[in-house]
């Protein structure tokens, strides 16, 4: 499987990142390439739409960690929205949902 990415900036250094398929180690390294430019670009907020991602493994915990890193170096703003119950029951087995901001509800209030 693949891993689509899109990305939009809302408004000055406000995006909002849009990713549907399988973050595994044959995809993580292109998700990490995609938002560490967004990650290190100072007072940037940044929103991950997860939805549409179906599976995830420990590599892409470890992309998610790097940018909560970078975004805390430049005093930015990482949060994930719209997880699937898979994916983040793997943030909350990891105790990785106590460090990333993470709002389990769908966009538009859905």
């Amino acid at each position: 499987m693949n891993l689509d990415i899109k990305i939009e900036e809302e408004k000055d250094l406000t995006y909002e990142v849009f990713l549907a398929g399988e973050i595994d180690a044959y995809t993580a390294p292109k998700l990490k390439d995609a938002l560490m430019p967004l990650a290190e670009k100072d007072n940037a907020s940044i929103t991950v739409d997860l939805n549409r991602v179906n599976y995830m493994d420990s590599t892409g915990l470890g992309v998610f960690i790097s940018i909560l890193k970078a975004t805390k170096e430049h005093n930015s703003d990482l949060k994930l929205v719209s997880l699937q119950d898979r994916v983040k029951r793997l943030f909350e087995i990891t105790g990785l949902d106590s460090i990333i901001l993470i709002d389990s509800t769908v966009q538009g209030g859905n």
